[in-house]
């Protein structure tokens, strides 16, 4: 096993140990790695080269935890609106010794007003719909930067429900890369920030 996913294993036994909030929806430390863990692997070479990230409703801190361990030359933040998800989050990433993670408790559209266009990526796992999903982080990247989002069966009927809405968030067409063998519907979605959001 890789210097990062022992990190990583530890990570999903703290996950699956924690008493003071519901991290994740899965059980056992098994699961989440190779559930969810794992899964969040398949963003990594979306990510850029050097910057600021976000991973938006971060809950226990996926994908932004692996992103902070795979590529410590970035800034990760994670945003999450419940105080006691992102106090256990910053338990645990204490004990990992995780350096480049900051953990945020705001609801994203607060957190924007402040910090607008101030990212190279804003991703999220898990959080709402692909219409949802790209209001809430196109706001938040900088012109040249990427929208990403984890997406399952209806993909096609989510990111249609953007297109009309696309050129209000500066976004481009998306683009969609499936992942995890022939018979899964599992995808990534990027969109490029081609223009200020309006």
């Amino acid at each position: 096993m890789s210097l990062q996913r022992s990190i990583l294993y530890k990570y999903a036994e703290l996950l699956a140990n924690c008493t003071r909030a519901r991290l994740v929806g899965t059980r056992g430390a098994e699961e989440i790695f190779n559930l969810q863990v794992l899964d969040c692997e398949a963003s990594l070479e979306f990510l850029p080269s050097s910057g600021k990230i976000i991973d938006v409703g971060s809950g226990g801190g996926l994908p932004g935890v692996v992103w902070a361990v795979y590529r410590p030359e970035l800034k990760i933040f994670l945003l999450d609106s419940i105080n006691k998800k992102c106090e256990a989050v910053r338990e645990i990433v204490q004990e990992l010794e995780i350096k480049n993670i900051e953990i945020v408790c705001s609801r994203c559209e607060d957190f924007v007003k402040l910090n607008r266009e101030e990212f190279d990526l804003a991703g999220a796992r898990a959080v709402a719909s692909a219409k949802i999903t790209a209001e809430l982080l196109a706001p938040l990247v900088k012109v040249g930067g990427q929208v990403l989002t984890f997406k399952g069966k209806k993909v096609h009927e989510e990111i249609s429900e953007v297109n009309n809405k696309r050129r209000k968030l500066g976004l481009s067409k998306p683009s969609i890369k499936f992942y995890g063998g022939e018979e899964s519907s599992k995808c990534i979605v990027t969109w490029e920030k081609i223009c200020a959001t309006s």
